[in-house]
C-alpha cells in the first residue's frame, strides 16, 4: 500500500481519537491551572520551534531538512505523550489538556509560524527558495485531516457513550504500531538519501530531542512548578505529532516531498529512545525517593 495513504489515513485516525477524549474540562484546565497550562504551550508553540529554528541555521541543513526540521517542532501533541506521563506519574489531566489544546490551536498556527520561519531564514541568508510554500493548502488540508475527524470525534461521544470509549482505547493501541510501519516503508523508500545524509540530520535531531527537554525543565523550574508538572510539561513539549508532519511533507496537496519528511521520521524515532530513558530514570529516582523515606 502507498505510505501517502497511510500516513493520511493515520492522522485522520489520532485526531479523530482526539475528538473522542475531548472534554470542556481540557479547556477549564486553562483557568484551574494558568501557569502550567500556559508555560506547557508556550514550549510547545513557541519554544521548540525557534530552537529547531536554530538548530537547523546551526547546522547548514538544506532546505529540505530545515523545512522538515522546523516543522516536526510546530507539530505538537504526540499521541504517546499521555501514556508517558502516566507512567512517569506526572500529571495526567495536565498532560491531557495539554495535547487536546496544542492539537486544535496549531490547525490555526502551524501554516503561519512556519511561514514567518522561512521568511526569516531566507531574509537571513543568501538562500533562495526553491520550494513553494503552499500556505492556503495547508490550511484546507488541516481542516479536512484533522479540524473535521475532531469535529467527528467529539460528535461521536456524545451521540455513543460507551461506546466511543471502546473506540478510542482501540485507536490508541493502532496509533504506535502504525506510525513505526510508515516510519519503516519511508526508511525502505529513500534508504539511499537517508544514508547519504543520515550523519548531520541525526545529529541535529538528537539536539532538538535534548534541547526540548532541558529548555522544558528549566522553563518549568523558572515558573516554580513541583515535580510532577515539571515532568508533564518535559514531556508534552518534547513528544510531537510526527504523523501530521509527514503528512504536510509527503501529501501531494501540500508540500509533496517526500525528502523533507525523513527529519520527522527520525525524531518520531529518536524521542520515543529518548524520552523512554527520561522516563526510567524519573521512575528509579522516585523509587530511591521512597526507599529512603
Amino acid at each position: 500500500m502507498n505510505p501517502i495513504i497511510l500516513v493520511m489515513a493515520l492522522l485522520v485516525i489520532l485526531t479523530y481519537t482526539i475528538g473522542l477524549n475531548l472534554k470542556k474540562e481540557d479547556f477549564l484546565m486553562l483557568i484551574k491551572k494558568p501557569v502550567p497550562v500556559i508555560s506547557g504551550l508556550f514550549g510547545q508553540l513557541l519554544v521548540l520551534p525557534l530552537t529547531a529554528f536554530l538548530i537547523a541555521k546551526a547546522f547548514s541543513l538544506e532546505e529540505v531538512f530545515f523545512i522538515g526540521l522546523v516543522l516536526i517542532a510546530l507539530c505538537p501533541g504526540g499521541s504517546s505523550s499521555n501514556i508517558f506521563t502516566l507512567i512517569a506519574k506526572g500529571d495526567l489531566a495536565l498532560s491531557v489538556s495539554l495535547t487536546a489544546l496544542s492539537s486544535v490551536i496549531t490547525l490555526f498556527t502551524l501554516p503561519f509560524f512556519m511561514a514567518l520561519c522561512l521568511n526569516t531564514f531566507y531574509q537571513d541568508t543568501e538562500y533562495s527558495s526553491n520550494i513553494e510554500f503552499p500556505l492556503k493548502n495547508i490550511l484546507i488540508q488541516n481542516f479536512l485531516l484533522m479540524f473535521i475527524p475532531i469535529i467527528l470525534g467529539v460528535f461521536t461521544k456524545i451521540t455513543f457513550k460507551n461506546g466511543s470509549k471502546k473506540l478510542s482505547r482501540i485507536l490508541e493501541k493502532i496509533a504506535f504500531p502504525s506510525l513505526v510501519l510508515i516510519a519503516t516503508m519511508f526508511f525502505i523508500k529513500n534508504a539511499k538519501t537517508i544514508s547519504s545524509h543520515l550523519d548531520i540530520i541525526l545529529v541535529a535531531v538528537v539536539c532538538l530531542v535534548l534541547a526540548a527537554i532541558v529548555v522544558s525543565s528549566l522553563l518549568s523550574r523558572a515558573l516554580c512548578q513541583d515535580s510532577k508538572t515539571r515532568r508533564t510539561i518535559v514531556i508534552e513539549v518534547t513528544m510531537q505529532n510526527a504523523a501530521q508532519a509527514i503528512a504536510l511533507c509527503v501529501s501531494p496537496f501540500a508540500f509533496n516531498n517526500e525528502i523533507m519528511s525523513i527529519p520527522a521520521i527520525i525524531y518520531a524515532l529518536i524521542m520515543n529512545i529518548i524520552l523512554l530513558a527520561y522516563v526510567a530514570l524519573i521512575v528509579r529516582k522516585d523509587k530511591r525517593i521512597q526507599k529512603s523515606a
